[in-house]
């Protein structure tokens, strides 16, 4: 284990109200509690303090990228297949922490392959700020707050098995697709009277559910369970670890 008695784990994901998170004992989840917070650092002082915590936003940003983002970026997007283009590819620190639109673009073409970023991705950039600027203040944090992402999660439920439903099409949910992670998130111990509920308000089902797929990511993690991509992480310019667990 990562950590001594940890008495909580925690998933986490973005969503418009700031941040959902669905924490649970490590040993169970029929007690899994969700609860909204505006901010990383109101959610790191809600958690116990030992607790491990599993977040849906990239961690550790290098100073260049190759096509594709990252190595955990190329590497999950590799293992999921048919669903890739749900892992964004992470531009540079340098473009990161631009605030415009247009320079954010101008700096991920100068440090990465020449391509743009998205709208999509810029707009969480400031959470990705939010994340990277938390773990370089306090680097106890960093042997309790590890990257995921839900997609991979789901897929690993699935004993690495494509999930050919998706959870939204063209913005909207998709009930196919979130019927069959109801399913895969039941078999892992989450309460169906849990997972039926709606979610807090300023958060989707798809950022509910994408949280419960990152608290069991996290039980994964304290259990020296987790895949790692890639197998063997290496550490950025301010000694972050890039890797996506599942």
């Amino acid at each position: 284990m990562l950590v001594s008695t940890p008495t909580q784990i925690a998933g986490v994901d973005g969503c418009k109200a700031g941040w959902i998170a669905v924490t649970a004992d490590p040993e169970m989840f029929d007690g899994a509690e969700v609860k909204i917070f505006k901010s990383i650092t109101e959610l790191i002082l809600d958690l116990a303090a030992r607790s491990i915590i599993a977040i849906d936003m990239p961690i550790g940003l290098p100073e260049r990228t190759k096509k594709g983002g990252r190595e955990p970026d190329r590497a999950a997007r590799e293992f999921l297949g048919p669903q890739r283009a749900s892992v964004f590819p992470v531009p540079s620190r340098r473009a990161v922490y631009e605030q415009d639109y247009a320079q954010v673009c101008a700096v991920a073409r100068e440090t990465s392959d020449g391509r743009a970023v998205s709208k999509q991705l810029f707009g969480i950039l400031p959470r990705i700020r939010q994340i990277d600027e938390t773990l370089r203040q306090d680097p106890v944090l960093r042997e309790r707050v590890f990257e995921v992402h839900p997609e991979v999660s789901f897929k690993v439920m699935n004993n690495n098995e494509p999930l050919l439903e998706r959870k939204k099409i063209k913005g909207r949910i998709h009930w196919r697709g979130m019927k069959i992670r109801t399913k895969l998130l039941t078999k892992e111990g989450f309460p169906l009277s849990f997972l039926d509920q709606s979610p807090p308000h300023g958060a989707g089902h798809d950022d509910f559910y994408d949280a419960c797929a990152c608290a069991w990511s996290a039980k994964r993690i304290l259990e020296g369970k987790a895949l790692v991509f890639p197998p063997h992480p290496s550490l950025d310019g301010e000694g972050l670890e890039q890797a996506i667990r599942a």
